[in-house]
């Protein structure tokens, strides 16, 4: 395919993501409120982990005793259901632009790579869940013990606002913190991290968990914090067990010098080839005197005495004729010496 091919195919991708998210948003714009097939409103879901907590602790501003949040602004709850419509359309339309990104990127992989690619695609929407999930269901705990705090002078009043902001950010943090065993297991295979490098650093790696999930949680409340550092440990754990799985496949012995304690050196080879040893020399090659020449065959004698005999000849016919003399005919250089 062209560059202006590529391009098209780009844009035609692109406008039916826009169209699946638009529809999704309007579907969850509707979702919010109304729900067929008895199936729960979004807004009753998302306001459940709330309604959950004891009546004491939340304000009550109806004499129905129903479970409301509060709106400040007349604004608010128009605001607040186009932005939870939008990313329930999101979650919704997430095969189809998916498939669209998929379906774009897939023609310039090879076989291997496609069949790695759709499983860690696979794995990381299956972790998010997971995560997100988790976080739904330890919500109400955690706003208990946040909103417990000081009951016995106020009451929680929580806007729809502040409220799923919280409880967003909450299902965003946990879905992409449970990605993290998913990036160790992917540096691995492509043989960037391995587990010998890591399988001492344990100590480290719990006390590191632990401050990020301290920085991380919207509310700061130790159950949460506790929750999400031993579900990060655990999943770590199994991601570094995958990882000594495959280096032990793909023979990968640990190095003798990682042992050495920081202060120690490591011991030098004596043997042969070791740094310092004696290095052995190779005995030298012996000396032998030349061959004498050979004597010459009866035919090479011939041939010498009659080149001998030709040559003498030769120099008494030169010396019965007399010294030579230059004649006329020696050209231009003649006439001018």
């Amino acid at each position: 395919m062209t560059l202006v091919q590529h391009l098209q195919e780009l844009r035609r991708r692109i406008i039916i993501s826009l169209l699946a998210l638009v529809i999704g948003a309007i579907i969850g714009f509707i979702w919010y409120q109304q729900a067929p097939f008895r199936i729960p409103p979004l807004g009753e879901i998302l306001r459940e982990p709330y309604c959950s907590l004891p009546e004491d602790k939340r304000a009550n501003f109806n004499n129905d005793g129903e479970c409301r949040l509060l709106a400040t602004s007349p604004f608010e709850m128009l605001i607040l259901r186009l932005k939870v419509g939008t990313l329930a359309g999101t979650v919704l339309s997430s095969p189809v632009w998916l498939y669209q990104v998929w379906a774009f990127i897939v023609p310039g992989l090879h076989k291997n790579e496609r069949r790695y690619t759709l499983s860690f695609v696979a794995v990381a929407v299956f972790l998010f869940l997971v995560g997100a999930i988790l976080a739904y269901f330890i919500l109400s705990v955690g706003l208990e013990f946040l909103i417990g705090i000081g009951a016995e002078y106020q009451t929680a009043a929580l806007t729809g606002e502040r409220y799923f902001y919280f409880l967003l950010a909450l299902l965003l943090i946990f879905g992409i913190s449970f990605e993290i065993p998913l990036l160790i297991v992917s540096l691995n295979l492509i043989g960037v991290l391995e587990y010998n490098h890591v399988k001492d650093k344990r100590r480290i790696i719990i006390v590191a968990v632990m401050i990020f999930a301290a920085f991380v949680t919207p509310g700061q409340d130790p159950f949460t914090m506790v929750v999400l550092s031993a579900c990060l440990l655990l999943l770590i754990e199994i991601a570094f067990q995958f990882c000594r799985v495959h280096d032990k496949r793909q023979n990968r012995e640990r190095p003798a010098w990682m042992d050495l304690d920081d202060e120690s050196a490591s011991a030098l080879d004596e043997g042969p080839t070791g740094v310092g040893g004696p290095a052995p020399v190779d005995a030298p090659s012996g000396v032998y005197a030349s061959p004498k020449p050979a004597a010459p065959s009866a035919s090479a004698q011939t041939v010498r005495a009659e080149n001998r005999a030709s040559d003498s000849n030769s120099q008494q016919a030169g010396e019965r004729k007399g010294p030579h003399r230059p004649t006329d005919e020696g050209g231009f250089f003649d006439d001018v010496l």
